[in-house]
């Protein structure tokens, strides 16, 4: 099995290892910080790749309703499905968190494809 074409990349946020260097994300590691920074990125956020990132965040003002939460895991969907190849994704799930009824908790369950290997992801969404 040839996990190199998972691949390796800066670590983000990006800083520096304990040599100074640029600290690096291997493997499964850049996997998962490929899916945080395409759901961090709304659409039109970068200048040189506008269609890049997650319509999720067009959803911030949006009511709290069953609706909002069809559409943010569409969205999600749509975006892993477009923007990270090295993944299957098999679920998602907004969970809500009754102590702030404004955060979604959105968790992915997903699979590496080379490795078969499953991980989940929660990423915290709040709403106004």
């Amino acid at each position: 099995m040839d996990i190199d074409f998972l691949g390796v990349g800066w670590s983000l946020p990006i800083q520096l290892d304990q040599t100074q260097q640029i600290q690096t994300a291997k493997y499964e590691a850049a996997v998962r910080q490929s899916i945080w920074a395409i759901l961090s990125t709304a659409r039109g956020e970068r200048l040189m790749r506008p269609d890049f990132g997650c319509r999720i965040h067009d959803h911030i003002f949006a009511p709290n309703t069953a609706g909002t939460v069809g559409q943010i895991i569409s969205d999600v969907r749509a975006a892993l499905i477009e923007w990270e190849p090295r993944i299957d994704v098999l679920d998602i799930e907004l969970l809500p968190q009754f102590t702030h009824p404004n955060l979604l908790q959105i968790s992915i369950n997903y699979q590496v494809r080379t490795t078969t290997n499953e991980f989940n992801l929660v990423y915290p969404f709040y709403l106004q």
